[in-house]
Protein backbone atom coordinates (compact mmCIF):
# COMPACT_ATOMS: atom_id res chain seq x y z
CA UNK A 1 0.00 0.00 0.00
CA UNK A 2 1.72 3.28 -0.60
CA UNK A 3 1.91 6.32 1.84
CA UNK A 4 -1.16 7.79 0.15
CA UNK A 5 -3.43 5.13 0.27
CA UNK A 6 -2.43 4.52 3.76
CA UNK A 7 -3.44 7.90 4.81
CA UNK A 8 -6.22 8.21 3.28
CA UNK A 9 -7.29 5.45 4.54
CA UNK A 10 -5.97 6.49 8.11
CA UNK A 11 -8.16 9.35 8.10
CA UNK A 12 -11.43 9.84 7.07
CA UNK A 13 -11.73 12.80 5.27
CA UNK A 14 -14.82 14.22 7.25
CA UNK A 15 -17.02 16.88 5.58
CA UNK A 16 -17.61 19.83 7.98
CA UNK A 17 -21.45 20.42 8.73
CA UNK A 18 -23.01 23.08 6.83
CA UNK A 19 -25.32 25.38 7.98
CA UNK A 20 -28.59 25.63 5.73
CA UNK A 21 -29.09 29.38 6.29
CA UNK A 22 -25.93 30.59 5.45
CA UNK A 23 -23.88 27.71 3.68
CA UNK A 24 -21.06 28.33 5.94
CA UNK A 25 -19.22 25.56 7.92
CA UNK A 26 -20.87 25.01 11.31
CA UNK A 27 -19.07 24.78 14.52
CA UNK A 28 -20.90 22.37 17.62
CA UNK A 29 -18.62 22.13 20.16
CA UNK A 30 -15.86 24.55 21.98
CA UNK A 31 -12.77 22.32 21.09
CA UNK A 32 -13.64 22.65 17.81
CA UNK A 33 -14.09 26.90 17.35
CA UNK A 34 -10.41 26.16 19.67
CA UNK A 35 -8.88 24.41 17.12
CA UNK A 36 -10.14 27.07 14.06
CA UNK A 37 -8.63 29.80 16.08
CA UNK A 38 -5.35 28.31 16.80
CA UNK A 39 -5.28 28.19 13.01
CA UNK A 40 -6.32 30.89 12.12
CA UNK A 41 -5.18 34.18 14.13
CA UNK A 42 -7.55 37.66 13.73
CA UNK A 43 -10.80 35.57 14.58
CA UNK A 44 -13.75 37.56 15.94
CA UNK A 45 -17.14 36.44 16.95
CA UNK A 46 -20.36 38.65 16.36
CA UNK A 47 -23.97 38.14 17.17
CA UNK A 48 -26.21 39.67 14.53
CA UNK A 49 -28.68 37.93 12.21
CA UNK A 50 -26.23 36.98 10.24
CA UNK A 51 -23.55 37.69 7.68
CA UNK A 52 -25.95 38.10 4.68
CA UNK A 53 -27.76 41.03 7.25
CA UNK A 54 -24.74 42.52 8.15
CA UNK A 55 -23.07 43.41 4.44
CA UNK A 56 -26.01 45.56 3.56
CA UNK A 57 -25.24 48.03 6.68
CA UNK A 58 -23.03 49.18 9.62
CA UNK A 59 -23.07 48.53 13.27
CA UNK A 60 -25.10 51.20 15.25
CA UNK A 61 -24.70 52.86 18.72
CA UNK A 62 -28.16 52.37 20.01
CA UNK A 63 -27.08 55.36 22.56
CA UNK A 64 -26.27 58.11 20.20
CA UNK A 65 -27.87 56.76 17.41
CA UNK A 66 -24.14 57.01 15.29
CA UNK A 67 -23.94 54.53 12.76
CA UNK A 68 -20.31 52.84 13.12
CA UNK A 69 -17.52 52.63 10.82
CA UNK A 70 -17.65 48.99 11.00
CA UNK A 71 -18.94 45.34 12.17
CA UNK A 72 -19.28 45.35 16.30
CA UNK A 73 -17.08 42.33 17.22
CA UNK A 74 -14.89 40.39 20.19
CA UNK A 75 -11.84 39.10 19.62
CA UNK A 76 -11.56 35.51 19.79
CA UNK A 77 -7.73 35.46 19.93
CA UNK A 78 -6.25 34.85 23.62
CA UNK A 79 -4.23 38.28 25.14
CA UNK A 80 -0.68 37.06 25.70
CA UNK A 81 -0.98 37.36 29.63
CA UNK A 82 -4.05 34.81 28.98
CA UNK A 83 -2.28 31.50 30.57
CA UNK A 84 -5.18 29.69 30.92
CA UNK A 85 -6.84 27.24 28.57
CA UNK A 86 -8.16 28.75 25.21
CA UNK A 87 -11.00 27.36 25.92
CA UNK A 88 -11.81 29.34 28.93
CA UNK A 89 -10.97 32.71 26.97
CA UNK A 90 -12.66 31.46 23.87
CA UNK A 91 -16.13 30.94 26.80
CA UNK A 92 -16.06 33.95 28.39
CA UNK A 93 -15.61 35.88 25.07
CA UNK A 94 -18.50 34.11 23.79
CA UNK A 95 -20.94 34.92 26.42
CA UNK A 96 -19.82 38.70 26.98
CA UNK A 97 -22.32 39.23 24.38
CA UNK A 98 -24.34 36.36 24.30
CA UNK A 99 -27.28 38.11 25.74
CA UNK A 100 -27.84 40.19 22.26
CA UNK A 101 -28.63 36.35 21.07
CA UNK A 102 -30.90 35.28 24.17
CA UNK A 103 -33.11 38.64 23.58
CA UNK A 104 -33.33 38.43 20.10
CA UNK A 105 -33.67 34.44 18.47
CA UNK A 106 -33.24 35.82 14.86
CA UNK A 107 -29.79 36.53 15.96
CA UNK A 108 -26.54 34.06 15.40
CA UNK A 109 -23.54 34.02 16.50
CA UNK A 110 -20.74 33.76 13.88
CA UNK A 111 -17.22 34.02 13.11
CA UNK A 112 -15.62 36.46 10.55
CA UNK A 113 -12.61 38.34 9.97
CA UNK A 114 -11.93 41.63 8.75
CA UNK A 115 -9.85 44.90 8.90
CA UNK A 116 -10.32 46.34 12.38
CA UNK A 117 -11.31 50.32 11.54
CA UNK A 118 -11.95 51.66 14.80
CA UNK A 119 -13.24 50.81 18.28
CA UNK A 120 -17.35 51.14 19.54
CA UNK A 121 -18.74 52.35 22.53
CA UNK A 122 -17.86 49.49 24.42
CA UNK A 123 -14.03 49.76 23.41
CA UNK A 124 -14.69 46.61 21.22
CA UNK A 125 -13.06 46.14 17.58
CA UNK A 126 -15.26 47.60 14.37
CA UNK A 127 -14.13 45.30 11.13
CA UNK A 128 -15.14 46.21 8.02
CA UNK A 129 -14.41 44.35 4.88
CA UNK A 130 -15.28 41.20 6.66
CA UNK A 131 -15.05 37.79 5.70
CA UNK A 132 -17.45 35.16 7.28
CA UNK A 133 -15.97 32.05 8.42
CA UNK A 134 -18.96 30.19 10.38
CA UNK A 135 -21.75 29.69 12.31
CA UNK A 136 -21.54 29.01 15.66
CA UNK A 137 -24.56 25.69 16.54
CA UNK A 138 -25.96 26.60 19.92
CA UNK A 139 -24.90 24.01 21.46
CA UNK A 140 -21.52 25.85 21.18
CA UNK A 141 -22.77 28.54 23.41
CA UNK A 142 -24.54 26.42 26.03
CA UNK A 143 -21.06 24.52 26.71
CA UNK A 144 -19.67 28.07 26.79
CA UNK A 145 -21.95 29.25 29.42
CA UNK A 146 -21.44 25.96 31.65
CA UNK A 147 -17.85 26.12 31.34
CA UNK A 148 -17.86 29.97 31.97
CA UNK A 149 -20.02 29.75 35.16
CA UNK A 150 -18.01 26.43 35.99
CA UNK A 151 -14.28 28.19 35.38
CA UNK A 152 -15.04 32.19 36.69
CA UNK A 153 -16.09 34.00 39.24
CA UNK A 154 -18.75 35.36 36.75
CA UNK A 155 -19.80 38.72 37.17
CA UNK A 156 -17.09 39.62 39.93
CA UNK A 157 -14.82 43.21 39.05
CA UNK A 158 -12.44 45.28 40.94
CA UNK A 159 -14.73 47.16 43.07
CA UNK A 160 -15.63 43.71 44.32
CA UNK A 161 -12.23 43.08 46.03
CA UNK A 162 -11.43 44.57 49.27
CA UNK A 163 -8.34 46.88 48.66
CA UNK A 164 -7.95 45.60 45.13
CA UNK A 165 -6.65 47.71 42.38
CA UNK A 166 -7.70 47.28 38.77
Amino acid sequence: MSETTSAQTCTPAIEAERDPATGLRRITRLAQLAAVVRADRGLHVRYSDGPEDDRRRSSLDSESGLELPGLSVNPLDAERWWTRPLEDWLARQLCQYQHLAEKDPTRIAWILRGEICGRGPDCEPLLRDVEPIAVLDASVLVEARDRYERNFDAGRGPADDAGGDS
